[in-house]
This record gives structure tokens, C-alpha cells and sequence, in this order.
């Protein structure tokens, strides 16, 4: 392995400025869903059932929002949703901190529908700035961008809620959201390539949202599942062996390894099918409780699953790149979101209800036998297409008719 095909993919116009950019706009809104529940917590006197209530609003209104911000993206433009969302988000931040709480559950919805498309639009404009072939490495880029701002952005968030308030946090991290969409405005990134027209008709769903989309949906919601619950449960299990103030230290260590995982997935020569992935992910995460004895050990533990996390999250990506027309991109970009979303909204609670009824170690054992579950179900598609490439779904605006031959000039082009 070598790191060529980092150089050449950053190398490509816009590539370096994209990643720059989101990766800062990403920051603040990763720190948003802690600072929301400190400011529940300390500034209203509420409980953390009531910050788990917003955090829902905000989850349910982000699954949905999702995919319809992705189709106003393909059909009007980038840069009216950017301003949209930004202006939304603008609003939702300077009045959350001085809202009462039945409020702020039910405007915490509206946020998370017009929640700055960060992520989205980050997948969606790699498609459009990076040939097929270098997709892989440039959305291992994007992972390992996504973990950085994961690292930084919830302890920034409490640096702030302890060092000044909770509501001068939300102030901070809600200039910052704004900050990001204004300077995505600027940038500006392109949602298709030179050569794919803007969509004049709408395309059927069921043209494009096939089998093997779901089942790509289906392993990317698994991941974030697998993910969510292995969150919780490390939280857990340090509290059951009484180091919690290494915590922080056990989750660094699992980031670092997702960072690694995705680092030298983006330099392999030939794609892992993102089921295999899920498979492996699900496998090796299943054990991982029976090192919760202590800190060091459960850090040890997670190195498996860990080195998985960014590489199937990138194979989700870049399949979802392939397989949706590019004129129903952001659409399907949008879905790839509203699955990780889903999952991660999911795998929590699951990891917390078993945990509250068995122990710790059966948190990282239940979500990954939901992931394992869902790989076994998926298992008939992927067999089906186990001979085929990860080939784009036909654009019926700008596909030809399969009858018509081509023309003398084309087939000279050819």
C-alpha cells in the first residue's frame, strides 16, 4: 500500500477546499446534540429523560429532513438550501437558550429538518468532483474527517457548558453552524460533474431505488447501530469497573482506531463489499465486553471493531455514489444520512435496555448481533449481484434508448 492515491485524489480541483471546509462546519455540528443536553440539564433544572426528549425531536426531524433537503438540492440548487438552512439554523440557535422547555422540544424538530447538510453535501460533491475510480480513497478522507470532528467537536462543547455556561455554548456552537453554511455559500461546491445535466424531469423512485440500494441503506443503519450501541456500552462498562474519569480516554483510543481503520482502506487496490464489512464489524464487536474488567484492556478490545468503523462507513458512501443516478443524487445521499441517523438513534437505547436488564458486557453484544442479523438478511441480495460492479443506476435524462444505434460521429468518439 502506498499513499498515492491520497496524493492524487487531493491533487483534483476542489477536493482539498471541500474537505478544509466541512471538516470545520462539521465541528459545531457535532457538538450541537451535548450542548443541547447540558443546557437541558443545567440551565432548565430538567432531567436527562427530558434532554433525551429534545435529542429525539431533533433525531426524528433530521431523519426526515434528510432526503427532502437532498431532493430541493438536486431539482433548485445548492446554494438555496445552504441559505435556507442557514437562516433556519441561525434563528434556532439565538432563541433555543432563552426558550422554555415545551418549546424548545417542539421548534428542536423544525432544527433537526433544516439542519445545515453538511454531511450530505460533503458525499454528495466528492461524487461530483472525484471520478468512480478515486472515490474510495477520497471518502476515506471524508471518514476519518467525520471522526476528527467527533473527537473535537462534543469536548469543545463541554469545555465551554463547564468554563462559562451552558447557554453561552449554545451561542458559540450555534455561531459556529452559521459560520460553516455561509462559508459552504462561498465555496459553493458543485453537485454533479461538467458532464451531468441538471435534471428537467423527475425520475420514478422505483427506477433508482432498487434492492441493492436498500440493502446498502439497510448495512449502513446496521453500522451506525453497532456504532451507537458501543457507545453507550463503553460509558457503562467503565462505570462497572469504576474508572469513568478514563472514559474519555477509551473512546480517543477507539476514534484513533476507526482513523487508522479508514486511513488504509483508502489505500487498498480493490474495494471490500460493505456487507463483508458490516460482517466483520458485527463480529469482532460482539466480545468486545468481556475486556470491561478494565480500562486498558477494553481499549485493547475495541482495536478489531475499531479498525472497521471508517471503512464501512466509506463503502457505504461510495456505494451509494454508484448506484443512484446523478441526477437523484442528493436524494439518495439523503437517505445514506436518514440511515446513519436512524442507527445511531437506535443502537443507544437497544445498548441501554439490555444493559439495564443483563450488564455492560451484553451492550456491545446485542448491537452486534443486530448488525450480524441484518447481514444474514441482506445475504440473498448480495448474492444476487455478487457478480456484478457497483455499476451506476441508468439516468433515464441522460441515458441513451436502448434500441437507438449509435450514430457514425459517436461510434468514431468511441
Amino acid at each position: 500500500m502506498s499513499i498515492k492515491p491520497y496524493r492524487e485524489t487531493l491533487s483534483l480541483p476542489g477536493v482539498r477546499a471541500l474537505l478544509l471546509v466541512t471538516l470545520f462546519a462539521r465541528i459545531p455540528a457535532t457538538a450541537a446534540g451535548v450542548t443541547l443536553t447540558l443546557h437541558v440539564v443545567e440551565d432548565l433544572g430538567r432531567g436527562y429523560a427530558a434532554a433525551g426528549l429534545v435529542g429525539a425531536a431533533v433525531t426524528i426531524g433530521t431523519a426526515v429532513g434528510s432526503p427532502l433537503l437532498g431532493r430541493l438540492t438536486d431539482r433548485y440548487g445548492l446554494r438555496l438550501v445552504l441559505a435556507a438552512t442557514t437562516v433556519v439554523e441561525a434563528a434556532f440557535w439565538a432563541t433555543a437558550q432563552a426558550m422554555p422547555y415545551v418549546l424548545l422540544v417542539a421548534l428542536a424538530f423544525v432544527g433537526g429538518l433544516f439542519q445545515l447538510p453538511v454531511f450530505s453535501v460533503a458525499r454528495q460533491s466528492i461524487a461530483a468532483l472525484v471520478p468512480e475510480d478515486r472515490r474510495r480513497p477520497a471518502y476515506a478522507l471524508d471518514a476519518m474527517s467525520v471522526e476528527l470532528s467527533f473527537m473535537l467537536g462534543p469536548a469543545l462543547a463541554v469545555f465551554l457548558a463547564t468554563a462559562v455556561s451552558a447557554r453561552a455554548a449554545m451561542l458559540a456552537i450555534g455561531g459556529g453552524i452559521v459560520l460553516g453554511g455561509i462559508a459552504l455559500l462561498v465555496l459553493n461546491p458543485p453537485i454533479r460533474a461538467s458532464h451531468e445535466e441538471r435534471p428537467t424531469v423527475k425520475i420514478p423512485r422505483r427506477q433508482w431505488v432498487t434492492p441493492r440500494l436498500l440493502m446498502i441503506l439497510a448495512i449502513t443503519m446496521a453500522t451506525t447501530v453497532i456504532l451507537g450501541g458501543s457507545d453507550v456500552a463503553v460509558v457503562a462498562a467503565m462505570r462497572a469497573a469504576g474508572e469513568v474519569p478514563m472514559t474519555g480516554a477509551v473512546i480517543a483510543a477507539w476514534c484513533a482506531f476507526s482513523l487508522l481503520g479508514g486511513f488504509a482502506y483508502g489505500m487498498v487496490r480493490r474495494p471490500v463489499a460493505p456487507q463483508l464489512l458490516l460482517l466483520l464489524l458485527a463480529v469482532f464487536t460482539i466480545p468486545v465486553g468481556l475486556g470491561n474488567g478494565t480500562w486498558w484492556l477494553l481499549a485493547l478490545s475495541l482495536i478489531p471493531a475499531g479498525l472497521l468503523c471508517a471503512p464501512t462507513l466509506t463503502a457505504t458512501a461510495d456505494a451509494v455514489s454508484r448506484l443512484a443516478p446523478p441526477s437523484v443524487r442528493g436524494e439518495a445521499t439523503g437517505l445514506h444520512g436518514s440511515a446513519l441517523t436512524i442507527g445511531i438513534a437506535t443502537g443507544a437505547p437497544l445498548a441501554g435496555w439490555v444493559m439495564d436488564t443483563t450488564a455492560p458486557a451484553w451492550g456491545f453484544a446485542a448491537t452486534g448481533g443486530l448488525g450480524l442479523l441484518i447481514v444474514l438478511i441482506c445475504l440473498p441480495i448480495a448474492l444476487r449481484h455478487r457478480r456484478d460492479d457497483d455499476t451506476p443506476t441508468p439516468d433515464p435524462l441522460t441515458a441513451p434508448t436502448p434500441a437507438a444505434e449509435p450514430s457514425p460521429a459517436a461510434a468514431a468518439r468511441t
